[in-house]
């Protein structure tokens, strides 16, 4: 079928039309030829940002500021504690400065 036939959102289904309205009809189209007959799953704001969420709260740790950090971003401080886990030891294993290192590698 060719896709230029559809030039109206009154020639889409209910739940179709809505999804036009939102996008733009153009978008439509270019949404069901790539992935029509797909099923396709739309994250939350938050599971799109969520990476971004934690680059930021590992740059911001310190090594003791999960409270801080907690509040700021509206997480509990496990969760803060799940998300700097590789920086903690990251951290915890850095020479202090000044001192001096025998690792050769």
């Amino acid at each position: 079928m060719d896709i230029n036939k559809l030039i109206s959102l009154d020639q889409l289904r209910d739940d179709q039309r809505e999804l036009a309205e939102v996008i733009g009809l153009e978008a439509y189209k270019k949404l069901i030829n790539y992935y029509g007959g797909s099923l396709l799953y739309v994250q939350k704001v938050d599971s799109v940002l969520k990476d971004t969420r934690d680059k930021e709260l590992n740059e911001k740790f310190d090594g003791a500021n999960y409270k801080e950090l907690a509040r700021e971003y509206g997480i509990s401080e496990m969760t803060i504690r799940d998300i700097v886990a590789p920086k903690r030891k990251e951290l915890r294993t850095a020479p202090l400065e000044g001192q001096m290192s025998f690792d050769n590698s």
